[in-house]
């Protein structure tokens, strides 16, 4: 049976954009992981590039470690308009082999992994929200990846509640206080405004022991 209070059997593959809370996870002690891979952010409007990606980083996650806990959301973060079948777990199912072992957390996006919908909706207050992440910001070339002007009006400002960002790591305010035109630009871009609101780690830290604790429990 694998140590409850440790992740040194596990090796994690995450989407990048979730590396910042990952990443802070790791330097505190919690998240001990054989390894952690990440793939590039944003690759959710580009489905066969992310399945490459997440394909190649199970390869090499299984140099380190024969059991995987991938970092992906199961609702929005592969899409696959040619096949609407094949999802993100099917992918996943792909990689295992008599010595690997793979599961996914059990969150719809990284959105999810940071705030349930209860949650959300207590933020929001009703008000319909666009929400993102510090990785959303921080990574906005990847993510908005061929978006013009044109297609940015079209998205955006049908959230009349304007952008919230769900921040565990104190980025938003690390970048009002050194660089804040960066997010006055991005507010600028989207045409709403642009808030953050301090949430913990703990729910991401929740999902992950749970998946964890699949393993752990007899014939897992």
């Amino acid at each position: 049976m694998a140590n409850l209070s440790s992740f040194r059997e596990y090796a994690i593959v995450a989407c990048g954009t979730l590396s910042l809370e990952l990443n802070l996870l790791r330097d505190s002690g919690f998240l001990d992981a054989a390894k952690v891979l990440y793939t590039k952010p944003g690759r959710h409007e580009r489905p066969a590039e992310l399945e490459s990606q997440l394909v190649k980083q199970i390869s090499a996650a299984r140099r380190y470690a024969r059991r995987i806990i991938v970092v992906y959301g199961g609702e929005f973060c592969y899409i696959n308009v040619d096949n609407p079948y094949r999802t993100i777990d099917t992918i996943i199912k792909e990689q295992e082999d008599s010595e690997t072992s793979i599961s996914r957390i059990k969150a719809s996006d990284c959105i999810d992994m940071l705030a349930s919908v209860k949650q959300r909706e207590e933020i929001s207050q009703g008000e319909d929200v666009y929400w993102l992440t510090p990785g959303w910001l921080k990574y906005r070339r990847y993510i908005y990846q061929d978006w013009d002007t044109g297609k940015a009006n079209e998205n955006f400002p049908q959230h009349s509640g304007g952008a919230i960002m769900l921040d565990a790591v104190e980025y938003y305010d690390k970048l009002i206080e050194k660089d804040p035109d960066k997010i006055l630009a991005f507010s600028d871009w989207m045409g709403i405004s642009l808030d953050a609101h301090k949430v913990s780690l703990d729910r991401l830290k929740n999902l992950l022991i749970n998946e964890k604790s699949r393993y752990d429990l007899p014939g897992g």
